[in-house]
Formats: structure tokens, sequence, C-alpha cells
């Protein structure tokens, strides 16, 4: 029988979420429930080593007290019977049920949500509030290191005892600066210690921790923390406090600003210094803090995930306690991450943690399995991660699509001014790699077999890269944030370093499948976590579906948003993603689309954009970006970028092409150095090399209506800092539609199509 939100849910088998408890004492976890974690987050380090070397009503309320009515769960939606269909062809109707108890859903700040739980597997596991996870750590790794960081030269480090209790210093402060109850706390920087103090303080204290991402204007960190109601921002340095100051006079609700990095080179009226702001919860009694800790429940929102607002406003995605807690649990179990107790797990933080997928990794499951954090030096993304790789040796690593790109760039580049004996011996070894890992993963070679010449090519090559990279003793790298291409997975294959793909998004509080050495296929995202579901809406007759989500990694609702949160979840609360994917009969995910970038041509023909840009970008290496456009029009187009060197203090795109743009136009006969010499058809052997590129993509369209009739290369390449790139470097359309409209027109006016390379488009 299938749940409505009329039903009531019965509680039997299901174990009731545990209550706070003070720092120290036993929180509501059992020496078992304790222990298990242990025992089913497994020491992988041994089963890698021969093959791995090591290696998301608006009105307030006062505080709940902690006696209010217990937290309410809903077990999932039975399976349909076999003879019935799996999906319905139509939509189930929104949440729009009043109940008189807590909802899969709420959209007020104060609200409480049922949880999803079952009676049996992970999902049937006790919920915990934030403050029950780090205590739980704290009394099984007190004495391990949480986070390494450098200061200058000199090598710095924080134990889980000490981490706590400067969270708790710090939620003490924001108190003492008025922090209210379900107001937020707004986090404006770079990865750091005080980053993550200042997020788990401001849960710890009642409030909201709600990361700003960096690259945001002022109107758009004025948006964040207006509709978070924040009264406390902390900012990076002067750069970032400029913002605020800008905008100060728009929040009614701030009352101060923490500056974490840097002198003050000004001194304001609640303006503080990071020193400063811990000093004024440094003697604060403790009981009005665990009064507050005590009154927390799982099934409340502890932190604001905003989306980055590329169709409208952002939206805060949020998240409860249970959403991360639970979604740490599930995840470091699905991966066998290793419990402290065996031997520390080591990631590197760089990625936005205005992000979930950073924050989960960082700070979550990290806390959960007792691992340390190794934080990466603001300019990672502009040279120094490969530095901050060496000196951490992480052993799990998480890399958005651009990242491996740029890695293989890079080695290309290397490679290509390499000695012609090293350019064949790197080429052989490769060739080997990629063979021998693609038997493996089609499971056409014996378990722990591999041919002489594998182990040849590790020793001299594979190990010999892994070192180069930071990645000696890396035994799980993952790829998530955006899709990745073909031939960069292909590429790391082939030096023995598999690119483990993940799929989720804010709303399912990072991840919801990941793939495993274990459970790998290429082009995968793998399967879903224990205790999620998947489910494929209105499938097609290719088993194309909209990807929908179950489980207790499911987010509350968007803040104020009711509108919104009912167009994501259904009546029966999945998940709905927006993106399209079908599953092979092992339960293996592949995203083949997303619905809203769903291409529909003047006739009628539904084309997903990903995979035809993905073909050109590997049939013409050259290619740094492709973006399909054709909605409503007669014939398909292509904006395309060329590669080109980055500005290592801005991020901007320059000119001039990178090393490995001018090997390949030095093999198409082109004498080109720079984008201005090829953009607008400028160079016709490059021109030549484009369109027979698109015309292989082409001969494989399934349809005439797939084909691309004409394209154009651009001036500079895509960018965060330009517009048309996000945060976690996705593409962002409607913005790219909207700067290149000139360009996207005169493809569909009356001029010649690129067919040859004398009639080019014309230049911007």
């Amino acid at each position: 029988m299938q749940l409505t939100l009329c039903e009531s849910t019965s509680m039997s088998g299901v174990t009731e979420p545990p209550r706070e408890v003070g720092f120290l004492e036993s929180p509501c976890v059992t020496v078992d429930s304790a222990a298990s974690l242990d025992d089913g987050i497994v020491d992988t380090a041994n089963e890698s080593s021969e093959e791995e070397s090591a290696g998301e009503r608006e009105e307030e309320t006062g505080a709940h007290d902690a006696a209010t009515s217990s937290t309410k769960t809903t077990e999932v939606p039975a399976e349909q019977s076999s003879n019935t269909p799996a999906v319905s062809a139509q939509r189930p109707d929104s949440l729009s049920v009043p109940a008189a108890e807590p909802r899969l859903w709420t959209t007020q700040r104060d609200g409480e949500v049922k949880l999803r739980m079952e009676e049996s597997g992970l999902a049937a596991e006790p919920a915990l509030t934030v403050n029950q996870m780090f205590v739980s750590t704290v009394e099984r790794y007190g004495e391990y290191t949480a986070l390494c960081w450098k200061e200058g030269d000199q090598q710095k480090s924080l134990k889980y005892k000490d981490y706590y209790q400067t969270c708790r210093t710090a939620a003490k402060s924001f108190l003492k600066l008025g922090l209210e109850r379900y107001h937020g706390v707004g986090i404006l920087g770079f990865n750091s210690v005080e980053w993550f103090v200042a997020d788990i303080g401001a849960i710890l204290a009642g409030g909201f921790a709600v990361g700003i991402y960096t690259t945001n204007s002022p109107e758009a960190c004025q948006y964040v923390a207006e509709n978070s109601k924040a009264n406390i921002i902390v900012v990076e340095n002067h750069k970032q406090l400029q913002k605020i100051l800008q905008i100060e006079d728009q929040l009614p609700h701030l009352k101060a600003i923490v500056q974490y990095k840097d002198e003050l080179k000004e001194k304001r009226p609640n303006l503080y210094t990071w020193a400063e702001f811990l000093e004024l919860g440094r003697d604060e009694p403790d009981a009005p803090l665990d009064a507050i800790i005590a009154s927390q429940k799982p099934n409340q929102c502890c932190s604001l995930i905003y989306t980055s607002g590329t169709t409208g406003q952002p939206k805060g995605v949020m998240l409860s306690h249970d959403n991360l807690t639970w979604t740490a649990y599930s995840t470091a179990k699905h991966v066998s991450l290793t419990a402290a107790s065996q031997a520390q797990e080591v990631v590197v933080s760089y990625l936005p943690l205005s992000h979930i997928a950073a924050q989960m990794v960082d700070i979550w499951i990290a806390m959960k399995i007792g691992g340390v954090t190794y934080f990466a030096q603001p300019d990672a993304l502009k040279g120094s991660l490969v530095d901050t790789l060496k000196e951490a040796r992480p052993t799990a690593f998480m890399g958005v699509p651009r990242v491996w790109e740029k890695m293989q760039e890079k080695m290309k580049a290397v490679g290509a001014k390499s000695s012609t004996v090293r350019r064949k011996v790197a080429a052989w070894a490769k060739d080997v790699g990629l063979r021998t890992n693609l038997s493996k993963l089609n499971q056409n070679s014996a378990p722990g077999s591999a041919p002489v010449s594998y182990h040849v090519a590790k020793k001299l090559v594979f190990k010999k890269v892994r070192k180069a990279l930071g990645l000696d003793r890396c035994t799980k790298c993952y790829t998530g944030a955006a899709p990745i291409t073909k031939d960069t997975l292909e590429f790391f294959l082939s030096l023995n370093i598999p690119l483990c793909e993940l799929y989720g998004m804010s709303e399912s509080s990072g991840p919801h499948t990941i793939s495993r050495h274990d459970a790998f296929k290429l082009t995968s995202c793998g399967i879903e976590l224990p205790g999620c579901k998947t489910k494929l809406h209105n499938k097609d007759e290719e088993g194309n579906g909209e990807i929908c989500f179950w489980g207790r990694h499911v987010f509350m609702g968007y803040l104020n948003m009711p509108d919104k949160t009912e167009e994501a979840l259904d009546a029966e609360g999945w998940l709905h993603s927006g993106d399209l994917g079908k599953q092979d009969e092992n339960g293996f995910l592949f995203i083949t689309g997303r619905i809203k970038e769903l291409i529909i041509t003047a006739g009628g023909e539904n084309i997903p954009p990903v995979p035809i840009e993905d073909a050109v970008k590997e049939a013409v290496p050259l290619i740094s970006n492709a973006m399909l456009v054709g909605d409503k029009r007669k014939f398909l187009s292509m904006l395309l970028t060329i590669k080109c060197q980055v500005n290592p203090d801005t991020g901007d795109p320059q000119d001039e092409l990178t090393p490995e743009a001018v090997e390949l136009c030095r093999q198409l006969g082109s004498k080109a150095t720079r984008v201005s010499e090829i953009s607008g058809g400028r160079d016709p052997a490059v021109n030549a090399a484009i369109q027979e590129g698109i015309k292989r993509v082409n001969e494989k369209s399934t349809s005439n209506a797939q084909r691309i009739q004409k394209w154009v290369v651009l001036d500079r390449d895509f960018s965060v800092g330009g517009g048309e790139l996000g945060p976690t470097m996705k593409l962002k359309r409607p913005v790219v539609m909207k700067m290149y409209k000139e360009q996207i027109d005169n493809c569909y006016k009356d001029v010649a199509s690129p067919a040859t390379p004398d009639n080019p488009l014309p230049p911007k």
C-alpha cells in the first residue's frame, strides 16, 4: 500500500531519534550503534594496495521547547507490482494536503518534517543532530587530527576535541552578538578552519549556516543575506567585506560582521576580527548554549544551500540535521571509507563550500569517520592545487570535471615537450592501461589478473604520474557537479586512475548515486546510496525518464517558496530532479540530459544537447567549450570556444592558446598562436578541421534534426568571471544565450553555412 499524506505512519519497528545531551555526556547512541560505524566502514587500504600504491511560514516563532512533539517518520511508498507500469505517465498532484503533524516538506524556517525512515537497513538508523554526530566523533577520535592548514611555511593542525570546543566557543560568540533562532550566519570566503567553525558554530547556536559564493556581486550577497535573515556575516578579507559594507543598509537583520583573514583596514562599530569574535564567547556560560542544543531535533533545518540562480532568484535549499548526518553516514558506507581507528582518510578542501558537494565531503563525511581535512590555498584553482595535493597526499579526492580537464591539458602539454622516446613509452603505457582497465570493467579478465605489460607500465609510468599529481595514495578519485566527457574519463583510466562519477543535487544533500571500483561502468554515475531509491518518471520507449529520488537525503523544502517546493516534490514525496536518465539491468544510472535544457526545435523534435556537445569536443580536441542552440529554431547551431591560457590571478581566459592547442594547430597546418587568429572563421585550416569533426558527429546523429547546420568560434573562452560558467563550472545556458545573442542570430540569418572553409560565418 502506498502512503499518502493523509495516512498516519505506523511507528512499529522504527527507531525514534535520540534526544540531545550535553558535551561528553553519553550521546543517545548505544555502544553497539557507535561500534557499527567501525564495523561498517571498512579499512580499504589493504584491498587496494596491489593496484593503487597504498594508493539543501515566513513568520518566526521563539525557540522550540525540547519537549515538543517527537520527530515523525514515514515509509517509502511500496514498490508497484511487476504487472503495473513502473512509472505513472502523469505526475502525482502537488503536496497541498493540510496536516496536523509534520509533513514531508516545509518552507518555514522553524518548520519540522517527517523523516523518510524505514524499518530496516541503513534508512532505519537512528536520526542524529549535528551536535550528536560531532560529540560521538569526539568521544572516539578526540585525540586524532581533524584539520590541517598552512600559515606561510608553517604547518598547523587541530585535534577533534579542540575543533569541537572551538565550534562551541564560536556558537557562544554568535549568541552574544545576537544570533536569533532560525536566523542565518552568512559565510563569504575561501575554505578555511574559520569557515568550518563558523558553519558548525551557527548550527550549534540554533541558527542556519549559510554559505555565500565568493564570486557573488554585492547585490547577490544582499539577496542571500536578506532571504536567510542573516544576523551575522563572516567574511574572509577586505575585498569580501567591501561587498557587505555596500549593502549593509539594506540588511535590517544584520547585527555584526566578522573578518577572519588579514588585519582590519578600518575600525567600525560591530566589525570584529576573528580573534575578537572568539574572545566574545570564551568566558560565556555553557548553560544557554546547552539549552539550545538540547532543544534541537534532527528533523529541523540547520543549513541553507543557495542554488546558483541561473533561471531566476536563487532558492534557499533547507537541509535538516538528519539530511547532513544521515547522508554522511550512508555515503561513507557506500564507498567503504575507513574509520579513523583503522587508518585516517585524508581529503583536500578547495571546492566552494557554499556548494553542498564540498560541504558534504570536507565537513560532514570527514567528521563522521574521523578523517583529516587539509585546506588548500585560495589560489588552488589557479595553479597551486597540485602543490597542496603533493603535501597532503589525500586518500580520497573530489574534482569537478574542469579540474580533471585542466590536469589532462597540463599533462598533454608536458608530454608534448618530452623526448620522442618518452612520448612513445607514455603512449604505449596509456594504451596498455586503457585496454587492461576496460577489460576489467567489462569483466573479460579474471579478478586480480593483469598482463605483464600492465605491471611494467604501472612501474614505468602510472606510479610516477600519480606521484606527480599528489595522488600516489589516493584510492578513490571522484568527479561530479557537472557532466564530464568520455574522453577525459578514458584519459585518466588509461593512466590507471579511474574517475568514479557521482550524481546528486543540493536538494538531495549532495550525492544520490556514486560509482565504486567494484561497481563501475564508464559514463555511468553508479548506483544509489544504501537507503535511497530511484524511479524514472514518464519513461519513453528507450527507457529514458525523469530521475526521481527518495530517501533521508531529500531536502525539507525551499525557504519561503511553497510553489517552488511543490514543483520539486510530488504528492508521494519523491524529489523530481529535472534530469533525464535511464538505468541498466544492474541499477547503474546514466544521465542522458536535462528537461530544462532540452532543445525543442521548430519541428517539435526534443534534442538533449550535452551528448552532441561532448561528441564535438571529442571529435575536435582544439575545442574547450561547445554550446548547442536551436530551441524553437528550424535547425541546430553551435557556439564554440578554443582552448586558451588562463590568467593565474584572475582566472580569466587569455588570447594565447594553450601549448596543446598550439601543437594541434601545427598538426592541422595552422600557424595560429592566439584565439583572435582563429575566431570568427579567420583560420582556414582550423575551420576545415572543425567542419570535418562536426561532419563526423553529424554522420552518427539519429535524425536530420540532430545535425549541426551552422557553427561559430567565439572570441574568448567561457569562464566563471565572464558569467558563462557557474561556481562549479556548469554552463549557464540562459546567460550565454543573452551574451551571444548577436552571434546566435547571425546563425539564423540568410548567410551561407560554413560547409567549407571558404564560407565561414561573419566574425563578431
